[in-house]
Parts: C-alpha cells; structure tokens; sequence
C-alpha cells in the first residue's frame, strides 16, 4: 500500500466504532469488504473501534480529526447522536455513508453525509448488503459446551465452580465457534431441545464438545463426535469412571485442572481435533453394535426370578 501525506487519509467508522456501540459480525464483515475495496484502490486508511471491543485498537476518543481527509461510515442505521457528532466532529471531511439504512431521509444523521450509498432506503432499489461479497473466511471448528454447576451431592469434593471458570476463560481464548448447550430437555423453553432425537442432530454438526458432565461425554461419542471432558469432583467421579468404561482418553480431572493449568486442556484439544474424530467415531460404531457392557441385559436377567408378594 502506498503512504498518502497525512491529510489524504480515510477514517473507516461504524456502530462498532462508538464506545456503547456494539460490533456485530455482519458489521464487521461489511467493513472487510470495504476495507478489501480500498486495499485493491491503494488508498490508505484508518478504523477507529469500540473500546468495550477492541481495547488496544484506536478509538475515536483519540482521533486526531486534522489527521483525515475523508470519513466513511460502514454499515447499520443511521440514525442518532453518536452519528450526529461524528458530522460535528469532522465538518472538514468529505463524509459517505455506505451499506446503510436509512429510516428516515430528512434525518440530521443522514443530511449530514455528502453522500450516502445507502443499502436500503424510502425512495432507492435496495442494494445488496456489503457482508455478502466480503472475503471469504477459515474455517473454524464449531464447539458444544455443555457444563454443570450444580451436584451439589459431592459436598467437598465439588470443584464444579472453580472448573466452570477455568474452562470458559481458557474456551474464550481459543478461535472457533462457541455453543452453549444443555442436556435438560424441556417441552415448555424455546431455547432448549425438547427430544433427545433434537440435541442429537446439533451434536453430530459439531466438531468438538467441551463438558464436564457424564451425559455430555457420552451424548457427544455416540454422535461420533469427539468430548473433552473434565471431571469437577476432586479425586474423580462418574465422568472419569465413564471415561474409563468406553476407554476415552481425553479426560482432565479438577486437581489435574488446578496444578497445571490449562495446558492439559490444550493438548487433549489438539487431539480431539485430530485423531479424536476417528476414535469418536469408532466408538459410535460400537455403540451401535451393542459391544460393551451396560447393565441393562444384567437387569433383564435379574428381573426374570423376580416376583411380587
């Protein structure tokens, strides 16, 4: 890219720039694809974030105005204050507005852009959203993450809390797609599976689960896909007893947890991402089969002596 004397450069903004504004992904896409656009045209540019979103990046709090020739608005509605002292902020600049609603045309956070290239308007043929021709993304491995805080059964044992915690901190650093899920069918709560037959079809689309309960392991290897489980009761408990009974390795117990921190929870992903997907899946095979022991044919031979009275 080549450098433009200071005053020629293109301050790039949106909602996501605006320190109670919030960064969506169809925000920020729109602006890849603006920024793509100009990368191609040479044209050098600046994006001012959020700070709630981008602690470290430049925020318009710190923006030189004197520094900018142009400013560009990406994106979402406008209309409001925080667009409306943008226009007072940077009267010198020649400002645009691009892939934007606009509600109400006469507003002053509309009026005041030079121009406004506007992705759907009252009078205008509606014009594809800019996230659609964004350049296109890597994969990332899409996680289920199904936790417990309760058990209140083990009493001391219990680590459930300080597992919890250490997990989501160390799931928040990893780059893939997060999904909170539950087992507890309900037939009342939308945002929850009423079958067993509904939490299944979301288990075998993922890549990963992450759970620190029994039926979360269990659930996930018979879906083929494979589970890092960690046991929250100190000493282990019925996670690693499970673990034990359909020979998974990708276990981390709680005291583990807590004397080496999260590079064991790091190397068993590694390997759930790798060679766990053929171990899940085998063992989805032999669940299938009816290989292993159960119980459940034990019981019915136990029941046949058995008579009331």
């Amino acid at each position: 890219m080549h450098q433009e004397p200071h005053a020629s450069r293109i301050l790039l903004t949106g909602w996501f720039s605006f320190p109670d504004g919030e960064a969506t992904a169809g925000d920020v896409l729109a602006l890849r694809r603006v920024e793509d656009v100009l990368r191609r045209a040479g044209l050098t540019y600046d994006v001012a974030w959020s700070p709630g979103f981008r602690p470290g990046a430049l925020h318009l709090a710190d923006v030189p105005p004197e520094r900018y020739e142009r400013l560009v608005f990406v994106c979402g509605p406008l209309h409001g204050p925080q667009i409306e002292e943008l226009h007072r902020r940077f009267s010198h600049c020649a400002r645009i507005a691009v892939g934007t609603s606009v509600i109400d045309p006469d507003d002053p956070a509309v009026t005041g852009f030079h121009r406004v290239l506007a992705r759907d308007a009252p009078t205008a043929e509606p014009a594809r959203d800019l996230a659609a021709r964004a350049p296109a993304l890597p994969a990332r491995p899409v996680v289920g993450v199904i936790l417990t805080h309760g058990q209140h059964e083990y009493g001391r044992a219990r680590r459930h809390d300080a597992v919890a915690r250490e997990v989501t901190a160390w799931l928040r650093g990893k780059d893939c797609a997060r999904l909170e899920l539950e087992t507890r069918l309900d037939t009342h709560d939308w945002r929850l599976c009423a079958t067993p037959a509904q939490l299944e079809a979301v288990l075998l689309r993922l890549d990963l689960v992450v759970t620190d309960r029994l039926h979360g392991l269990v659930l996930a290897l018979r879906a083929g896909t494979p589970a890092l489980a960690v046991d929250p009761v100190a000493g282990g408990a019925k996670v690693t007893a499970q673990a034990r009974a359909c020979g998974w390795p990708a276990l981390v117990r709680a005291e583990r947890l807590e004397r080496l921190g999260t590079a064991e929870l790091d190397r068993w992903w590694r390997w759930c991402l790798a060679s766990g997907r053929v171990a899940a899946r085998q063992l989805r095979e032999e669940f299938a089969a009816g290989t292993g022991r159960d119980g459940a044919e034990e019981l019915a031979a136990a029941l046949r002596p058995l008579r009331a009275g």
